[in-house]
């Protein structure tokens, strides 16, 4: 049995909107023009958008700093370029990581001339200013690319994580009807658990896509998906 903990709910239709045509986007935490005070960030997690870019279109060369920022595609193809050299084409299931540090300037495009693209862009506040930038990708292992639970990102690069420069660990959920993960929140972390893709469950709270909960206490969670494949990520933050 889970135990009744006070799982905070934000639904997906309170999140911030804003759709430019090219980009239609909501916004789980305060974001450009959308500003939300409770709704600021999450500890060290400070931007969710759920990003749907039409083909052709993108978001032209920009620059950043001091922010891990990673991009998890879920439709369609990415096309990445960086000052730093990197030049790629992210597929449905990959991950993206690039760390701004001191400073780095990007673009990314949706590089299908019919389909569209779907992704969720996420950024976590370092825990050093002024870093080298980095960037790295992950692609989950031959024969493990449906497993139920991953950790995708991590501070040590366990478990062939990418690593952040953030007490973070973070999951990529896989869940098929009838086949449940679980999740341990220690004292003194806060989990933060986002729907990407159809219908969960969560120690009874039923979500669906773009939707999310949080909790700040320790105890467990089980999450299950009782109506088809659902794909969700898990924040387990210091």
């Amino acid at each position: 049995m889970t135990a009744n903990l006070n799982l905070i709910v934000r639904r997906a239709g309170d999140r911030g909107h804003a759709n430019h045509g090219w980009l239609d986007s909501w916004h789980t935490f305060s974001f450009a023009d959308y500003y939300d005070p409770s709704h600021m960030g999450f500890r060290s997690l400070r931007v969710i958008n759920d990003d749907r870019i039409a083909a052709g279109g993108g978001f032209p060369t920009h620059p950043h700093r001091d922010m891990e920022i990673f991009s998890y595609l879920l439709a369609g193809n990415l096309a990445h370029q960086d000052s730093m050299g990197n030049s790629r084409v992210l597929k449905p299931g990959e991950i993206q990581l690039m760390r701004a540090g001191s400073g780095v300037r990007h673009s990314e495009f949706n590089p299908s001339s019919t389909e569209p693209a779907h992704l969720l862009q996420i950024w976590i506040t370092p825990d050093t200013r002024g870093l080298e930038p980095a960037y790295t990708e992950w692609t989950p292992a031959p024969g493990r690319e449906d497993e139920a639970k991953t950790l995708v990102i991590s501070s040590d690069g366990r478990d062939n994580s990418a690593t952040i420069a953030q007490d973070a660990s973070i999951y990529l959920l896989k869940l098929k009807p009838g086949v449940p993960a679980r999740h341990e929140l220690a004292a003194g972390r806060g989990l933060w658990l986002h729907v990407a893709k159809g219908a969960i469950t969560v120690n009874g709270v039923d979500l669906v896509a773009g939707d999310a909960v949080s909790l700040e206490e320790p105890g467990g969670l089980e999450i299950t998906s009782d109506n088809g494949f659902s794909e969700a990520i898990l924040f387990d933050l210091g």
